[in-house]
């Protein structure tokens, strides 16, 4: 059975597999806004071409000072990359974690990082017959003799969000500990009702929350993402010593810009609350799977047929989408799917019955 690559969005692996040109494909399986990047950003980008022509600003000032002021935090408390993964990746090459607790399912490049630092991984695996969420029951995994915890909230790939109050709750247990909390917040800007937990900055230096800008703004070919944190030691020390000019010009100039589309985020929150039911109400329809509840802009679920080949069939009807066997604590009958345009949604819907219902 063929399987898209470690993430989603690997449409010319699979198109080629199928024999289909990557513009035959219609994605599911990245969880990118299909809005597209907001129309102002485009002439933006035009208009500023000859930045291409010079060095960055090695130091990134104003995007800073416009990521500060959008969550009201001392510019300190912030430092840009490219991508959210390559922030990932800079916190444990300096953090340097002996001991980590990983909830599992969740985005691969945790594990990845701390492996790279040779730190030890105790797995938190979600339970299926707790619809996989994050209960109290983790609060008794927290020990003294950790480093660090994970959590990605809404989590990817199942897209349920843990309880506000619980959240706190691990926050200051890993406080207690001396553990340092991790929580990946890319999907957040989908939720407009959720608060960050970087409101929780001032008082936990032990907390550390990352954020991207490439999904909600279809920008993940552009690669901006951000941490927000209190622990300006560890964030100076990432500044002084990674490379420089991780940053493209372009990119640096859309982190500084991207909070004032205003009319983008509403237009975005209009059709995520309209299509998010429409899709879900259109997959409730089979009785062949089981929908997970979802949080941001992705459904996760579970293909009943022990044997399922779901990806495959669906990718003969020119639909990709995310085959979660590759996640720690799932099988091959997982999937997510991304939630898009209307007549992307039919489409994926109407690939669905004939797969399911008609063989």
């Amino acid at each position: 059975m063929a399987i898209s690559g470690q993430h989603g969005g690997n449409v010319l692996q699979m198109a080629n597999q199928f024999g289909l040109a990557p513009n035959e494909v219609i994605d599911f399986s990245a969880n990118i806004n299909p809005l597209g990047m907001p129309g102002g950003l485009k002439h933006l980008f035009i208009e500023n071409l000859s930045k291409l022509e010079q060095y960055p600003d090695i130091d990134y000032h104003v995007l800073h000072r416009q990521l500060a002021r959008h969550h009201r935090c001392s510019q300190s408390h912030v430092v840009a990359g490219n991508g959210a993964t390559e922030l990932i990746f800079l916190w444990a090459q300096y953090v340097k974690p002996k001991k980590a607790l990983l909830v599992e399912p969740s985005f691969a490049e945790y594990r990845r990082a701390l492996t790279r630092v040779g730190c030890q991984i105790t797995n938190y695996l979600l339970r299926e017959d707790e619809e996989f969420r994050v209960t109290k029951r983790i609060l008794t995994a927290l020990s003294p003799d950790l480093d660090c915890l994970f959590l990605c909230t809404p989590n990817n790939p199942t897209g349920l969000q843990p309880d506000a109050d619980l959240l706190f709750e691990i926050l200051y247990r890993c406080d207690v500990m001396g553990i340092k909390l991790f929580v990946d917040e890319s999907f957040l800007d989908f939720m407009p009702k959720t608060k960050s937990f970087s409101r929780y900055l001032k008082s936990h230096k032990n907390l550390y929350v990352l954020r991207s800008l490439t999904k909600f703004y279809a920008l993940p070919g552009l690669r901006l993402g951000y941490m927000l944190s209190s622990d300006d030691e560890l964030l100076q020390q990432i500044r002084d010593q990674r490379e420089p000019w991780t940053i493209n010009a372009l990119a640096a100039l859309a982190g500084e810009v991207l909070f004032d589309f205003i009319t983008y985020h509403q237009e975005t929150f209009e059709w995520l609350e309209k299509e998010r039911g429409y899709l879900l109400a259109q997959l409730n329809q089979f009785n062949q799977i089981k929908v997970y509840p979802p949080s941001a802009n992705y459904i996760f679920f579970k293909h009943l047929d022990e044997n399922s080949d779901l990806q495959n069939h669906l990718m003969k009807h020119g639909i990709l989408i995310r085959s979660c066997g590759n996640y720690i604590g799932l099988t091959q009958q997982f999937y997510r799917v991304a939630i898009k345009s209307h007549q992307d949604n039919q489409q994926l819907i109407a690939a669905l019955s004939q797969v399911l219902n008609h063989g």
